[in-house]
């Protein structure tokens, strides 16, 4: 068999362990559904508040954007720490010492990830469409424009964290990469129509996938009346399709180049040091 799909097979099942090891880890679920649970929590409190301009409920306008933020720290954050992570304890090396193990083991982290993060905004979109008003689950379109936008979504992010776990060689520097993503959120209208904002902040929003996956899942699980509050009136399905797929090219061609350098830097010595600075952090 051709060693690559040796490393494909066992890249996938790599991923199927660390999905399940995940998803039966009780409290590393709670680690990461902890923040949007609160998000919805919060737009629950509002109760009966609706979008200025618009009779609609405020709680289910901002479930979309819930959505697309725990994508993004889920799936790009919560692979770039998993990288930097098996840096530190010399899991990475160990896959270098093995033919095309760096493959496999890449392969194995994208898929058990998007699988992670797919599972926990299932668990969160189920009890949203029950406890909000105004969400409209029950069209076929809905799931159909569910589906490919998170696909999308995550063949743009996912690269992205593969190449922060990269760069960044403890967990430590990831807080200030974890500060510039949330900077990049907020700039992106993940949370609302992204009109909100002035016009260079606007062209700024949409350079990133963040925009373009909000504005999906938006176009996804709300009426289409209330595209009317989009840039151009609607939901720029072609654009979002366009856009996404093109962070997914670029990114799936800079990690691999980014992740063999990164490899070829990898050695006991470096590994070593490392666990000495993490066993000097203070507890």
């Amino acid at each position: 068999m051709n060693p690559r799909a040796v490393a494909v097979r066992a890249g996938v099942r790599r991923g199927r362990i660390e999905f399940g090891q995940t998803m039966t880890n009780a409290g590393e679920l709670m680690g990461w559904l902890w923040l949007p649970v609160v998000a919805l929590v919060v737009m629950y409190a509002f109760g009966d508040g609706s979008v200025p301009g618009v009779d609609f409920p405020l709680g289910a306008q901002a479930v979309p954007g819930i959505l697309a933020m725990h994508a993004v720290f889920t799936g790009l954050m919560g692979l770039a720490l998993a990288l930097t992570m098996d840096r530190e304890d010399g899991t990475l090396l160990r896959a270098k010492a093995t033919p095309n193990g760096v493959f496999a083991y890449v392969v194995g982290k994208v898929l058990g990830k998007a699988a992670v993060t797919t599972a926990l905004l299932v668990l969160v979109l189920v009890p949203a469409v029950l406890v909000f008003d105004g969400l409209e689950p029950g069209r076929v379109s809905t799931w159909l424009t569910l589906s490919w936008v998170l696909v999308l979504g995550l063949l743009a992010i996912l690269p992205i964290g593969t190449i922060l776990g990269a760069l960044f060689g403890n967990t430590q520097s990831l807080g200030f990469v974890t500060l510039l993503i949330m900077g990049m959120v907020v700039v992106s209208g993940v949370f609302y129509p992204i009109t909100a904002l002035p016009g260079w902040l606007q062209w700024i929003g949409q350079a990133f996938p963040m925009y373009w996956l909000g504005l999906g899942l938006r176009s996804a699980l709300l009426p289409d009346a209330l595209a009317a509050a989009e840039i151009g009136g609607s939901w720029r399905h072609l654009e979002t399709v366009v856009a996404l797929g093109a962070w997914a090219v670029v990114g799936f061609a800079l990690a691999p180049v980014v992740l063999r350098r990164m490899a070829r830097r990898e050695s006991g010595s470096s590994v070593a040091a490392r666990r000495e600075q993490v066993a000097q952090r203070p507890s």
